[in-house]
């Protein structure tokens, strides 16, 4: 169910509130063009800077668009577990189908808080975790011991692991076993996860190239792997440019070349600058996406 592109949707802002407009077309437009599944109020979303009633209604509006066509991954973790708790039981309840909780972060909590942590929140809904591991910004780092205990409790079905670290793959599945799902977090390295094992991507480049990254993910698992290479390699200036500023800064900007939504962030995330934007220009024009 939760395997191929799966795309970490931006939240789009205007005049300082949500556009809920410009997300609900973003993600029917994702939906069109072969998406297998939606994330919402993720990092891409700049979660940390939307609030709790953001949040659910971003969530609900998620679900209601979907409308069963594609699972909806909502993004429920924060670095506190009640609020977390509190989150997780609301998607459920709005109709997710599945949750993306991320290692909390600043606090670093031990290997041991981590379990507890995925612990009180797998037993809060009966709703289907996916674990996110993403150490350069949660700064720690759930070991694959680690992700093995939390692998045994009810309702943690996978992890996105953005650690760039491509032998966890193998690391988890020789720990854990064959159906736990394996979700890259990294664009630019997804052909190379997947052939150690991994099932799709939840990505920051399907924002802006929706049927190329769906196409991509699913020439690599059917095995087409001179298809998945020449469109990973057709991708990769983009993946490039669109983390050459903070994310989701530049992929905004894509977007509102595409005319699709602003390109405003939420403080402190401030655009990107006239040299990047180039960059992204180049990049999408190179995967066809606007003309040179």
């Amino acid at each position: 169910m939760f395997r191929g592109s799966l795309t970490a949707l931006v939240t789009p802002f205007r005049n300082g509130t949500v556009d809920e407009a410009a997300f609900a077309a973003l993600a029917e437009r994702q939906i069109a063009a072969g998406t297998h599944g939606l994330v919402p109020c993720g990092t891409t979303g700049e979660s940390p800077t939307l609030s709790k009633d953001e949040k659910r209604r971003i969530i609900a509006l998620t679900v209601e668009v979907a409308a069963g066509r594609v699972p909806v991954i909502a993004g429920t973790g924060t670095n506190n577990t009640a609020e977390t708790v509190e989150m997780q039981r609301f998607a459920s309840q709005a109709g997710a189908d599945a949750a993306l909780v991320v290692a909390p972060y600043y606090n670093k909590p031990s290997q041991e808080g981590l379990f507890q942590h995925f612990k009180a929140v797998a037993e809060a809904a009966d709703l289907p975790v996916i674990v996110y591991n993403i150490p350069g910004r949660s700064i720690v780092d759930i070991s694959p011991a680690t992700m093995a205990r939390i692998a045994a409790l009810s309702n943690v079905v996978g992890v996105k692991d953005a650690t760039g670290d491509i032998t966890r793959v193998t690391a988890h599945r020789l720990a854990i076993g064959p159906d736990f799902i394996q979700l890259s977090g990294e664009d630019a390295t997804a052909l190379a996860y997947n052939a150690h094992g991994g099932t799709g991507c939840i990505s920051v480049t399907s924002n802006v190239a929706p049927e190329l990254c769906a196409r991509f993910q699913e020439a690599g698992l059917a095995g087409r792997h001179d298809e998945a290479l020449a469109l990973s390699d057709r991708l990769y200036p983009l993946h490039r440019a669109l983390f050459l500023a903070p994310s989701p800064g530049p992929a905004k900007y894509a977007l509102s070349l595409l005319g699709l939504c602003t390109d405003e962030l939420r403080l402190p995330l401030t655009g990107p600058e006239d040299a990047v934007k180039a960059e992204v220009k180049a990049a999408m024009a190179a995967a066809g996406l606007l003309q040179a």
